[in-house]
């Protein structure tokens, strides 16, 4: 469930000039896009901000990926270069951190992608990503798991080594200092 706190006006100014920035910046993750387009979405669909500003806050660096020509659709992932510092150390959903004997984390990728509003990135949209760039490098990201995964009790995750994209599995409970999880959001 996710718990929007509306965003002053004044955050609102700040949150789009600096994902405006950084469009400017990675024009090659939007080629065929205007920054007039994005800025009119988003102000098209302002309770969005919220989850974009989230995004942002937890160090996803949010930035413009692609779009919808038929629906209009802007379409967010994080780009940090690494998986988001304000998201690490987590497992993958609630069932793996109650099945925790020991040492619990404090949250889990599924709660904290729910309490955003945003999803998980798919396996395809982990690979998609990295044809923009090189990201997870050094740390990894959870990513959504596809429930006949997750009902054998496990979770998948994808890192960057070697000059390839690989896709892991894991215990849904298991966590680590470098996994985090990557975001989408569609405005």
């Amino acid at each position: 469930m996710t718990i929007q706190h509306p965003l002053t006006q004044e955050q609102s100014e700040t949150l789009i000039r600096i994902i405006k920035t950084r469009f400017e910046t990675n024009q090659n993750r939007h080629q065929d896009l205007k920054w007039s387009d994005v800025e009119a979405r988003l102000k098209e669909f302002p309770a969005k901000l919220w989850s974009l500003n989230e995004m942002e806050r937890t160090g996803g660096e949010p930035d413009v990926v692609d779009h919808d020509s038929k629906t209009g659709e802007i379409i967010f992932y994080d780009c940090s270069e690494e998986s988001p510092k304000g998201r690490r150390s987590i497992c993958y959903d609630r069932e793996g951190l109650e099945s925790r004997k020991e040492h619990p984390p404090k949250h889990t990728a599924i709660d904290m992608a729910n309490e955003m509003g945003v999803d998980l990135l798919t396996e395809d949209d982990y690979r998609a990503l990295h044809k923009l760039g090189t990201f997870d490098s050094k740390t990894s990201s959870w990513l959504k798991t596809p429930s006949e995964i997750r009902k054998l009790g496990g979770a998948i995750f994808g890192d960057f080594r070697y000059d390839h994209v690989f896709v892991y599995h894991n215990g849904a409970q298991s966590y680590y200092a470098v996994r985090g999880f990557r975001a989408s959001l569609i405005v």
